[in-house]
């Protein structure tokens, strides 16, 4: 087996993106431009305005240091009158190409949870109509592989949510990305916010500012971000930076910021994986790929626990 390729451009520039942000149009307590002032003073350059079952552009917004993304968040409920036991879907959808779109409302699903065929057949329609889908948090929307085992034509799912683990640390969810991965999805993830700010910034359960996406572009601009995100050019971070991925030789080649830990998942039970003496820490390791691993992602740990996620890859797409 010999493959040879970047999975993260080897140029560009890395930018920073939260991809799930509710303002005050639904129920955040900040403006859009008070939620680009805030982030772009703590280094992002990207936000997609996700507010509930409610589309958000906001053109005034974006110059050559900041891309709003237009978005809206979908929700399908199951029946019940406390809302603390009730299962939901949440699904982010990204906007393309919104200078073209003129007046949009965003549809919301009219059907029955649990009726999987139709869920699939709305996510296609707005994916034809040109948005990007993104399945959100499964841990704290009570899901489990029943709910997303059978799901199809999904982007991204969020592998981690800063605004539910401060809510009740259910933000991680790396296994139900792996279990989506093996019943045959290929989507990438992401790492976002979900900020409503019901906290002051600085308070230990401020939801902004934990989880981010990191897209590798060429310049900045709506364009560019769309294709980086079409294109799995980006990694998902709770802190830790990834800052080469590639293949050469048949061995893949990572290279981060200084970490702990350094694994790659598999398709399978067997990983390779590269981990520091106590008290030291990696920032490179290079593993010879058997050619059965199926799918590979990398997953950096730092030595506060946070992580570097790279999309899945699929080693059949890179033998093509």
């Amino acid at each position: 087996m010999k493959l040879d390729c970047e999975l993260l451009p080897r140029t560009g520039a890395d930018y920073k993106a939260n991809l799930h942000c509710h303002t005050t149009h639904s129920d955040g307590k900040l403006t859009p431009s008070q939620t680009r002032e805030a982030y772009q003073a703590q280094g992002y350059s990207v936000v997609a305005f996700t507010d509930h079952r409610r589309y958000g552009w906001y053109p005034e917004l974006m110059d050559d240091t900041f891309v709003p993304l237009a978005a809206f968040e979908a929700d399908l409920d199951t029946p019940g009158q406390d809302y603390s036991y009730v299962k939901t879907y949440h699904m982010n959808f990204y906007d393309c190409a919104p200078e073209t779109r003129g007046e949009f409302q965003a549809p919301q699903p009219d059907f029955a949870y649990g009726d999987t065929a139709a869920l699939i057949d709305y996510v296609a329609g707005l994916r034809a109509q040109g948005f990007l889908a993104c399945y959100n948090h499964p841990y704290w929307s009570l899901q489990n592989y029943d709910d997303y085992k059978d799901l199809r034509g999904f982007d991204y799912m969020e592998i981690y949510n800063h605004g539910c683990e401060i809510d009740g640390l259910y933000g991680y969810q790396p296994q139900a990305y792996d279990e989506m991965l093996r019943s045959g999805q290929r989507l990438g993830c992401v790492a976002t916010d979900d900020n409503h700010n019901w906290f002051a910034f600085g308070h230990p359960r401020c939801d902004s500012f934990g989880g981010a996406t990191m897209l590798r572009l060429p310049r900045l601009g709506y364009a560019e971000v769309i294709h980086a995100l079409q294109n799995r050019h980006y990694y998902a971070t709770t802190g830790p930076e990834l800052h080469e991925l590639y293949i050469e030789n048949g061995v893949l080649h990572v290279r981060c910021s200084p970490v702990e830990k350094i694994y790659v998942i598999t398709a399978g039970r067997n990983t390779h994986s590269e981990v520091s003496d106590s008290g030291d820490t990696l920032t490179e390791a290079a593993f010879p790929l058997k050619g059965n691993e199926g799918y590979i992602r990398v997953d950096c740990q730092d030595t506060h626990r946070r992580h570097a996620y790279s999309c899945a890859y699929w080693l059949d797409e890179m033998q093509k």
